[in-house]
């Protein structure tokens, strides 16, 4: 049996059984998109297809960097931090190509962990788009830097005068990724045998950074294709000894590091949603009216789409990241880039969110938004047409500056609320709360350098 066609927990134990595995690996992604997991028994894998198993929470309960959450409820040590019951998905089934005959499953919190798991708001998500008669097509395009350095090399010069896999600009270069075929192949080997095949790669503009585009997927597969292609691409980097980081903005001499996600809307006759022949660029009204709702609540969710401090580096001027909740057609200096084409192709690309989101829930805020403005029937404003840096855009369309403020919107935000729920809304600002003060205990060289001696 291949792993593709692993279906139900039937198919799982098949595969397990065809193998004679002894062990496999699990895992489910935290708040931050992070790929917590391990392995376990085939006995163990067997009997948690049929009931579950138990996680500890504490990975809902701290942060990137395994420091645990002061201010939040659903779980801490006044819980005891206790097991969360997660279930098994055997369609999430997966070849490990570098560990010969391994599987890896994916897993997703069950209730009551399940209120905050990010895989399951957006499966709820999701629910809701099926509820008002549509489908979801989706794909990610994610840039990335690749370095010459180990996680210890790079803690050695604390993180500092890095070596890139190549220097400087070259953006589409053929001759760069004919020298580095190697890594190439090997990216694009390991993501078609992981079911997250990319339908395009390329060489950015900065040192050593590449763009991967994953193929378009239907519904919560997109995140799920986003967020392992995130977490492997890191470990076959580090097997070729490199790193790989998906920061917003490592750097402020190049440009920051983004994770676009391309969206549209089907039907269940399978006919355009978005694609209109008869209108100005083909643009339905349904898909108006999803763009309306994606600009307007952009501000409110943001801190979905840019969860971290670096987030809000990248969001400036003149470095091909939107800093208003604007759109044009075909224009990338908005957030929103209407893409015109046929019934099939016709979509938007939301530019907003950077290579540092969790993809479960920076697709949820896309595609949450855009259902409410079409079931509020939400106009756009007028389209940029040029440069959207050079304009001067109202108050209302204003994007949150720091993390902190972006907690504060989404706190506040009654649409998020009733989008997403109270447990969640109020549990990942509180997180997002943890990450701004963490940042603000800290002194940076810049302010060593400008206030030690003179102030």
């Amino acid at each position: 049996m291949d792993p593709a066609d692993v279906t139900t927990a039937a198919d799982a134990k098949q595969i397990v059984e065809q193998r004679g595995l002894d062990h496999l690996k699990v895992g489910v992604f935290d708040l931050d998109g992070i790929l917590r997991g391990k392995y376990m028994s085939r006995e163990k894998f067997l009997s948690a297809l049929e009931g579950g198993f138990g996680f500890c929470d504490v990975v809902l309960g701290w942060d990137s960097r395994d420091q645990l959450y002061d201010n939040v409820t659903i779980t801490g040590w006044h819980t005891g931090y206790p097991d969360a019951p997660v279930r098994l998905l055997p369609a999430s089934c997966r070849e490990i190509p570098w560990e010969e005959g391994t599987l890896f499953f994916l897993g997703e919190f069950a209730p009551p962990a399940e209120a905050v798991c990010p895989r399951g708001v957006l499966r709820r998500v999701l629910e809701r788009v099926a509820e008002a008669g549509f489908s979801c097509r989706a794909g990610f395009e994610y840039e990335f830097f690749l370095f010459r350095e180990t996680p210890q090399t790079v803690r050695d010069k604390r993180f500092r005068n890095l070596t890139p896999m190549a220097p400087d600009f070259f953006g589409y270069s053929l001759l760069r990724s004919a020298v580095h075929s190697e890594f190439y192949n090997l990216l694009l080997d390991s993501c078609r045998t992981m079911e997250m095949a990319l339908e395009g790669l390329h060489e950015e503009t900065g040192p050593g950074v590449l763009e991967a585009a994953i193929a378009v997927s239907d519904g919560i597969a997109a995140a799920d294709k986003a967020a392992l292609f995130k977490a492997f691409t890191k470990v076959l980097a580090q097997r070729a000894g490199m790193m790989a980081t998906f920061m917003a903005k490592w750097s402020p001499d190049w440009p920051g590091q983004s994770g676009h996600i391309h969206l549209s809307l089907g039907s269940d006759d399978g006919s355009a949603v978005f694609h209109d022949p008869g209108s100005p660029h083909g643009m339905s009204q349904t898909m108006r009216h999803f763009l309306g709702g994606q600009q307007r609540l952009m501000p409110e969710l943001l801190a979905l789409l840019a969860p971290t401090v670096n987030s809000y580096r990248r969001l400036i001027p003149g470095f091909w990241a939107p800093t208003e909740a604007s759109w044009g057609i075909d224009n990338r200096t908005c957030a929103l880039r209407v893409v015109p084409g046929s019934a099939k192709s016709q979509r938007i690309e939301c530019r907003v969110s950077a290579a540092d989101a969790n993809p479960y829930l920076a697709l949820a805020a896309a595609l949450a938004a855009g259902l409410w403005g079409v079931a509020e029937q939400v106009e756009p404003e007028a389209a940029v047409v040029g440069n959207a840096y050079d304009r001067r855009f109202p108050k209302r369309l204003a994007l949150p500056a720091t993390l902190w403020e972006a907690a504060q919107r989404l706190k506040a935000s009654k649409v998020a609320r009733e989008l997403f729920g109270d447990p969640f809304v109020d549990h990942f600002a509180a997180t997002r709360e943890w990450e701004e003060r963490e940042f603000r205990k800290h002194i940076s060289d810049w302010e060593l350098e400008r206030y030690f001696e003179i102030i």
